[in-house]
């Protein structure tokens, strides 16, 4: 891997936007366990050291766990973002983290030929603890802000992942995030900011915010023996696309309980199937056995090498733009964020 270092005035007093949610990083303790309590503007007190080298706006969008953020949040930090990058260098996001990788995987989609950085970033313990990590965190989150290159970014235990890669590994380790088959954007180390231009995402047009979704999407995952006729459930509650983890490289049953052929069914009737694979590394491939052949003829769309977040994502923002199969097979056969390998 090529990296660069950024150093001195390259990066320094860059203006920074940071835009809060909530999450993790500005949560108090209350009777109920931790909720995210600090606004926009208590974060200011944590900044100090980050002041003496960036410009620093803060914008309060959300105070939320998580677990709250949906798909009207996402649309809100989009036009957030839009609204105000061009008076930026880099913008900032701190939010949760079990969910950070569907935000920032959806954001990746939404904002399209970003010119600016936007990196969101977050801590296992509140930034008021005492151990928190979140003062790391964000000290790397605002290097990679003021980097100058363009897209949409995760950095989490001084890596940097990108947005549409990044995936949720831990539960309280604080290397929390790991990047799914894809190099780290960039890494910190005793270099400074060292960044991979081979993984960066390059702009290629203008500025657009397409941030338009479906939120009747669903993701299933398969278990030996699944009923298939939970499909004829979604179908009826007017479900329009379905995300299946499938085995392996992409194998689904249909001997005794036919699964194969119910999707088929099911793609007939005008929902969209993405299947991808349940383990987390590497590619899915229907092309290998039996059970995958069959599920392509049946119309399903392969995920290859994405992360379950962005495969999610990716088709609810994809029938927010559409409902013909044509132009949604279209979509998947794109890289729109660095997402997917597709040679």
């Amino acid at each position: 891997m090529i990296f660069k270092w950024l150093k001195g005035p390259e990066y320094l007093m860059k203006k920074i936007l940071l835009l809060t949610t909530g999450g993790t990083i500005a949560s108090e303790p209350t009777k109920e366990g931790l909720a995210p309590g600090m606004d926009g503007n208590e974060f200011a007190a944590y900044l100090s050291g980050l002041s003496v080298n960036h410009q620093i706006q803060i914008k309060n969008l959300y105070q939320l766990d998580s677990s709250n953020i949906q798909p009207e949040e996402w649309q809100g930090m989009a036009r957030a973002v839009a609204d105000e990058f061009q008076q930026y260098d880099g913008i900032v996001m701190t939010h949760g983290t079990d969910t950070m990788a569907y935000t920032a995987s959806m954001l990746s989609f939404m904002l399209q030929n970003l010119p600016v950085p936007v990196v969101l970033t977050g801590s296992q313990l509140p930034i008021r603890h005492p151990l928190s990590d979140g003062f790391e965190n964000l000290r790397c989150a605002f290097a990679m802000a003021s980097s100058g290159r363009a897209g949409v970014f995760v950095a989490f235990d001084r890596k940097i992942m990108l947005g549409t890669r990044a995936v949720k590994v831990r539960t309280t380790g604080f290397d929390a995030f790991e990047s799914v088959n894809c190099p780290y954007a960039a890494v910190v180390d005793s270099a400074g900011l060292n960044l991979n231009e081979a993984v960066l995402p390059k702009p290629s047009g203008n500025f657009q915010l397409i941030d338009n979704l479906c939120d009747n999407v669903i993701l299933i995952k398969l278990t030996p023996g699944l009923n298939p006729e939970i499909f004829d459930m979604l179908l009826k509650m007017r479900y329009r696309g379905i995300v299946i983890e499938a085995f392996g490289a992409g194998g689904l049953n249909f001997i005794r309980r036919d699964l194969i052929s119910k999707l088929h069914q099911i793609v007939q009737a005008g929902i969209t199937v993405v299947v991808c694979s349940q383990c987390l590394y590497e590619r899915s491939d229907f092309t290998i056995y039996q059970a995958g052949q069959k599920a392509l003829e049946s119309g399903v769309l392969q995920a290859y090498d994405m992360t379950t977040e962005a495969a999610v994502t990716k088709l609810m923002w994809a029938l927010g733009q559409t409902d013909r199969p044509e132009e949604i097979r279209q979509i998947f056969s794109t890289c729109y964020a660095g997402e997917v390998s597709l040679t």
